[in-house]
């Protein structure tokens, strides 16, 4: 019997490569490998893998782009004795206005992608140069894109739109959505009667958003044109009065690329607390630094303010799922946001939440309060399978 195909999934990074190896067909979903390559173009690129779960040694010698790494990687697959990856799926951030689907990745396709880099010019760059490195070692190997754009495709109109002159939403200036990828992994694990329910799903991390759902479609989500927008989160500012950003070109003599360097990687968590984006650091340092204090109140805040407008948009909320890396294991921050919202009728059990147990919610509490770890890399190989093979 045939082995079941094996899928590179790769997440691209402006200075490192994220991956998984699975095999997966019908009957099967299992992780093979995991891994990252980091540093990349500096003096202290390093990597690591893990298979089984376990650590294996992993000796980079200079790894300057992603071409370098993509050949990298590879070689090290042959070392593993795991062959060469019947097909690569790669997550993309934005396909901007012409590609919200998740597609099997072409000459064509790979063109209009250059075109729309302004709609993530943090992401798309990487992603791109990752993709042209497989093309390059590897050109008769599929590759597919999976778009964190695609989940929120189907969001209503009166959502999606912008209040700019309808000439620009014509010009593909809208609100596109990202973490898609998170999302959909979410709802797949939620029970049905839950995925039939008014959901928010808050992926939590370095970079932050959430979704509001209903049915299982999306109604409304914070990120906006750009992974910039919604909330605050670890350096990104989240959305700030136009008029600030006016005043800084303006009056201020910003240039487009400092506001940029502005809102992308000095804001956020790590511009309220004066030097770091790091949650956990931030908690150890809560009660002797009172900037780290603020800091983590205003994400908290921030965070539940959003969830509170989420419920208008659905008329309510019944589930609440904390995912993410901050979701996941910052039980603080859960209980600061869970009790902001105790007018909804949200109720912490706080032992639970201590856990980080996967209900969090206590015995009468009106929205049922979950915690759910995220795979993304698993879509991004689900997807490139049910596309290419």
């Amino acid at each position: 019997m045939a082995a079941s195909p094996l899928i590179l999934c790769i997440n691209s990074g402006s200075s490192s490569l994220k991956f998984a190896l699975y095999r997966i067909d019908a009957a099967q979903e299992a992780l093979v490998a995991r891994g990252a390559i980091e540093g990349l173009g500096g003096p202290e690129g390093h990597g690591w893998l893990e298979e089984g779960g376990q650590p294996v040694p992993m000796a980079l010698n200079a790894v300057l782009d992603h071409h370098a790494a993509i050949g990298t990687l590879f070689t090290v697959f042959a070392q593993r004795n795991r062959g060469t990856p019947q097909a690569v799926g790669h997550r993309l951030v934005s396909g901007g206005p012409n590609h919200v689907r998740h597609a099997r990745i072409d000459p064509a396709f790979l063109r209009d992608v250059r075109q729309a880099v302004e709609f993530a010019p943090l992401h798309l760059p990487a992603a791109i140069d990752a993709i042209e490195a497989v093309g390059q070692h590897y050109p008769d190997l599929p590759q597919v894109a999976c778009m964190d754009t695609a989940f929120h495709a189907a969001l209503p109109e009166i959502a999606a739109r912008l209040p700019l002159p309808r000439l620009l939403w014509d010009s593909g200036v809208r609100k596109y959505g990202f973490h898609g990828l998170s999302y959909e992994y979410i709802l797949t694990v939620l029970s049905p009667s839950i995925r039939q329910g008014r959901v928010i799903i808050a992926h939590l991390g370095n970079g932050a958003s959430m979704a509001a759902v209903v049915g299982g479609r999306p109604v409304d989500t914070t990120m906006g044109l750009t992974p910039a927008g919604g909330f605050m989160m670890g350096t990104r500012s989240g959305d700030v009065d136009p008029g600030v950003l006016i005043y800084l070109l303006a009056e201020k003599g910003y240039s487009p690329e400092t506001l940029e360097d502005l809102v992308n990687h000095q804001s956020g968590l790590y511009g309220v607390s004066g030097g770091t984006a790091d949650m956990e650091q931030l908690l150890k340092n809560r009660a002797t630094d009172p900037r780290a204090a603020q800091a983590i109140d205003m994400f908290c805040y921030q965070a539940a303010k959003a969830m509170g407008a989420l419920a208008v948009a659905m008329n309510g909320v019944d589930t609440l799922v904390f995912t993410g890396g901050i979701g996941e294991h910052a039980a603080p921050v859960r209980a600061s946001i869970v009790e902001a919202l105790g007018h909804l009728g949200a109720r912490l059990d706080v032992a639970a939440n201590t856990h980080n147990a996967s209900t969090i919610s206590a015995p009468g509490s009106r929205i049922t309060l979950l915690v759910i770890p995220t795979h993304e890399d698993l879509m991004i190989a689900r997807h490139t399978h049910r596309l290419l093979m």
